[in-house]
């Protein structure tokens, strides 16, 4: 694994192409998701049927086709080892528990001249979450994505995840079937997308848009946002590690691993201020890389985007971080919540060697469904708030407005707007 220090001439340089990890070619694929979606709102299931049969390799015979029943959801479940049943609920349990303690309040305020003001939140009415299914199907996306649309009170839930060769997951049907699901929809891409921004004669139109996908579900995430909202746009997975003289280099080493073995354009990044953590950290990389099952994804990950940084203090390597502000960030030294103040971008952050980056994938309870690519700096994770809008209360008594009218007027006058200041006026006390 390369190893570059900030006392090289080039590091400036090197560093640079770290940050410019998260480039993807959303431009040039653009016009071809452009075109996907412009065919879904002109044809509808018409387009949907087609692209499948061209995507994901199988025939669309009619409309029922495309959505999978609750007793096939109920069957998987049912189905599953009772050992995995019990660790699907102990997740769902545990995120449950998590993202409640999210849940925004309503409120009002009351004035002494009568105003009232306040603020009402209130759930979307429905959800579409988008769960991959290509190469590798997550069901634990479909209860980071599902839990918090049901904590915020969702009433309708619609699932779209693709099934090359019409092959479904059974273990995310079991994730459905437990949150509840009602609606799940064999349909990928750029195509589910559009078809859950703008509807069909069988994908209902949504409010909101969740979950993770490739370079074309990311491109049309941003291209529908605005008829829809949308969560964020995410890129390849990433973990950046901050390590000193006491982290354990086999522990490092299978955590910038855990990132890596998802795809090829992931990001492993690990800042040290220890020069022999970083070379037993490079060599146990290389130890681990030839037993995993995804070796050669990996394998590339590590080569062309992975790096293990020397940094000449903490000071140093916690700034550095922040600049990269990593989806997942793991924080193994001596002491590390005595560093959390000063780290200020990162998606989740992971304190201490017995809490690997896997645990929050799938278990701890915060959601796992981040920001990639820097845009830890205004971006959030998944939460409740994601399915949920607020609107705001004002009340305004006689007193009130003889109070304040005449100045709300007055900035109407400035601004050229007459109606809106006699608005007002007509309503004050002579």
């Amino acid at each position: 694994m390369k190893i570059i220090n900030t006392k090289d001439t080039n590091f400036q340089s090197e560093f640079d192409s770290i940050l410019a990890r998260a480039k993807s070619d959303i431009k040039g694929v653009s016009s071809i998701v452009m075109n996907i979606i412009d065919e879904i709102v002109a044809e509808g299931n018409v387009a949907l049927k087609r692209h499948i049969e061209k995507f994901d390799k199988w025939e669309v015979k009619s409309d029922d086709d495309l959505l999978i029943s609750q007793e096939d959801m109920k069957k998987a479940y049912e189905n599953i080892d009772e050992k995995l049943r019990l660790a699907l609920h102990t997740a769902y349990d545990r995120i449950k528990t998590y993202h409640e303690k999210q849940l925004p309040k309503s409120w009002l305020d009351f004035e002494s001249n009568g105003t009232i003001l306040g603020q009402k939140v209130t759930p979307v009415d429905k959800a579409g979450l988008y769960i991959p299914g290509g190469k590798a199907a997550y069901p634990s996306s479909l209860l980071m994505n599902a839990v918090p649309a049901i904590v915020a009170g969702v009433k309708e839930i619609v699932v779209c995840t693709p099934t090359p060769n019409n092959e479904v997951n059974e273990l995310l049907l079991a994730a459905c079937h437990l949150c509840k699901v009602s609606k799940v929809y064999k349909v990928g891409g750029a195509s589910a997308i559009a078809a859950m921004a703008y509807g069909t004669q069988t994908i209902p139109k949504v409010d909101v848009i969740t979950g993770p996908g490739n370079i074309f579900v990311a491109t049309a995430k941003k291209l529908v946002f605005g008829e829809v909202n949308i969560d964020m746009i995410a890129g390849p997975s990433e973990i950046g590690i901050l390590a000193d003289a006491t982290a354990k280099p086999h522990y490092l080493a299978i955590d910038l691993l855990s990132q890596a073995e998802h795809d090829e354009m992931a990001s492993s990044i690990m800042i040290t201020t220890c020069d022999e953590v970083a070379s037993l950290t490079s060599k146990e990389v290389e130890e681990y890389l030839k037993t995993l099952s995804r070796e050669a994804i990996a394998r590339k990950s590590i080569d062309e985007r992975g790096a293990i940084i020397v940094a000449s203090n903490m000071e140093e390597a916690i700034s550095l971080m922040n600049e990269i502000a990593p989806e997942h960030l793991e924080v193994m030294t001596q002491n590390p919540f005595e560093l959390l103040p000063y780290i200020k971008h990162a998606g989740a952050i992971f304190l201490g060697e017995n809490t690997p980056e896997p645990i929050g994938d799938y278990i701890a309870g915060p959601n796992h469904t981040l920001p990639t690519g820097s845009t830890a700096k205004f971006y959030s994770p998944l939460n409740v708030e994601n399915f949920m809008k607020k609107s705001s209360i004002i009340n305004f008594s006689k007193n009130a407005i003889n109070e304040l009218g005449e100045a709300c007027a007055l900035l109407a006058d400035t601004e050229g707007l007459t109606a809106h200041a006699k608005s007002v006026r007509v309503r004050l006390e002579k």
